[in-house]
């Protein structure tokens, strides 16, 4: 055994069995992303299938944070909270948030979330709409939401698509949504991909509403790419510049980095994940 693998087995032991799986040793390296997440519908064929055994498999690769879906089980995938909440002890992940159908049985998704330790359910997908008032309207149902999962002791979250970044009526819907919600009840994940491929700078924009975007999906854009939905490729193979958005978006506030991918080529849904965990794991911020 070299010194260099001895020094890190005895930092691991002093530090508990947790820190010694932990992907970048036992605390975050100088230059480092601490944790990342992976959103679980990027392995949702697998998740389908073996929903234990995947999140093993995922934890493994270094994921120390899950984000969820509704994969018609629930958002536990038929499991019991104590037995969900076990699992993600053993394997050393926070169940971070999941996307939901926040707008039916959002009171008993609260509970399980809760259990869990889950921070936000997130709206993951609303449609465009056909006016400002629509969007203010929007606005409101959020703030409704919000309102309920406050009493629960959870924060409503809404994540956008490319829709959001289009102009309507001379204004950006995001934009009509940021200014129309309460910050204390909702805040916002930012999909990094479908704001860049609508034409946005992803930075610029979390800097434009500082402290209102706590989570973010993380996935890469084919360079040149024709169909903004088909650009999706492995991280560090597109052309989004992660390295400084990770790191000068934790200044606006910034909390959660949650890999998330949708096409594969060339590659599986599980390979592809670990690919990205070791991205991650390896980036210089």
């Amino acid at each position: 055994m070299n010194k260099d693998r001895r020094k890190f087995l005895q930092m691991g032991a002093m530090l508990g069995v947790g820190a010694a799986l932990y992907p970048l040793g036992f605390a975050e390296a100088k230059g480092r992303i601490a944790k990342f997440g992976l959103q679980l519908y990027s392995v949702k064929e697998e998740m389908a299938k073996d929903a234990i055994g995947t999140m093993r498999k995922l934890a493994g690769f270094g994921y120390r944070q899950f984000e969820g879906f509704d994969g018609g089980k629930g958002i536990l995938w038929g499991m019991q909270p104590t037995a969900c909440k076990s699992l993600l002890s053993e394997i050393g992940v926070d169940f971070i948030s999941s996307h939901a159908n926040v707008f039916k049985d959002l009171d008993v998704q609260a509970e399980q979330a809760a259990e869990v330790g889950m921070k936000y359910l997130i709206c993951p997908y609303i449609g465009a709409q056909k006016s400002v008032d629509d969007w203010k309207k929007v606005a409101d149902r959020f703030n409704d939401a919000g309102e309920t999962l406050k009493s629960h002791g959870l924060k409503f979250a809404y994540h956008n698509h490319d829709y959001t970044f289009k102009v309507l009526e001379g204004q950006l819907p995001q934009d009509i949504l940021m200014e129309n919600t309460d910050p204390e009840l909702v805040d916002f994940e930012l999909d990094m991909y479908w704001a860049y491929v609508a034409g946005h700078d992803p930075l610029a924009y979390i800097a434009k509403f500082p402290d209102r975007f706590k989570l973010c999906h993380v996935k890469d854009a084919e360079a040149d790419g024709g169909n903004a939905h088909d650009r999706g490729v492995l991280l560090g193979a597109g052309e989004i510049p992660y390295s400084e958005i990770i790191k000068k978006s934790k200044k606006y506030g910034m909390e959660y980095f949650v890999v998330e991918q949708e096409r594969f080529v060339n590659t599986t849904p599980l390979e592809a994940a670990a690919k990205n965990a070791a991205y991650l794991s390896k980036l210089k911020l």
